[in-house]
């Protein structure tokens, strides 16, 4: 077992940002030796808004979204169309989407996708809230905006056999080739994909 080099106040700090997406033990170290140095300028800074974070933060009742208020603003700006609702696997993705303002569509986070080997089942995601939001009657279009992975794939089929009773529009985003891609550079997948989603000039 590796000799402590700080307090333990210190280590605590190191060892919880060492959880975080992206931040391994070495790069935790560096970003507490970073805060540590710096205290007045950052760390009391990042405490307080921490602590905020902790107070004011909220799930969004309707679309699953993250904000400090329920319904989140998304939910509630009058200028959205809430007809069409942007159907994502996780907030990260929501927020993506909103970064590039492809539209101005209401949301619904299903918080993962189904994946029996991690036992992520039906009922662990908001399936049943999405179907209770189509059956009211105001959804007219679903995008299902999930990743093209084998699950993402899987969890779109199983919303599809789900809603297939209701008079809804479903369509999923494109596949193939990103805008400033080079053919040479894409891989096989992306590439039969393109391929199979052709459009008319």
């Amino acid at each position: 077992m590796a000799k402590s080099i700080a307090g333990p106040e210190i280590e605590r700090l190191i060892q919880l940002l060492a959880k975080l997406p992206g931040l391994g033990p070495r790069s935790a170290r560096r970003a507490t030796l970073h805060l540590v140095k710096r205290r007045e300028q950052l760390l009391a800074p990042l405490t307080t808004a921490m602590g905020e974070a902790l107070a004011h933060v909220r799930v969004c009742s309707a679309c699953g979204n993250i904000d400090t208020r329920d319904p989140c603003t998304i939910c509630c700006d009058p200028g959205r169309d809430q007809s069409t609702v942007v159907v994502v696997e996780d907030v990260a993705d929501l927020w993506a989407l909103e970064r590039a303002k492809a539209l101005n569509a209401a949301y619904h986070v299903l918080g993962g996708v189904l994946s029996p080997l991690e036992g992520v089942g039906p009922d662990d995601l908001t399936i049943g809230r999405l179907v209770d939001r189509v059956a009211e009657g105001r959804v007219k279009e679903l995008i299902i905006a999930v990743n093209a992975t084998v699950e993402g794939q899987t969890t779109a089929h199983y919303l599809i056999d789900q809603l297939a009773g209701f008079d809804l529009k479903i369509t999923r985003l494109a596949h193939g080739v990103p805008v400033g891609g080079e053919l040479d550079y894409l891989d096989e997948g992306t590439l039969s994909a393109a391929m199979r989603s052709r459009t008319a000039f």
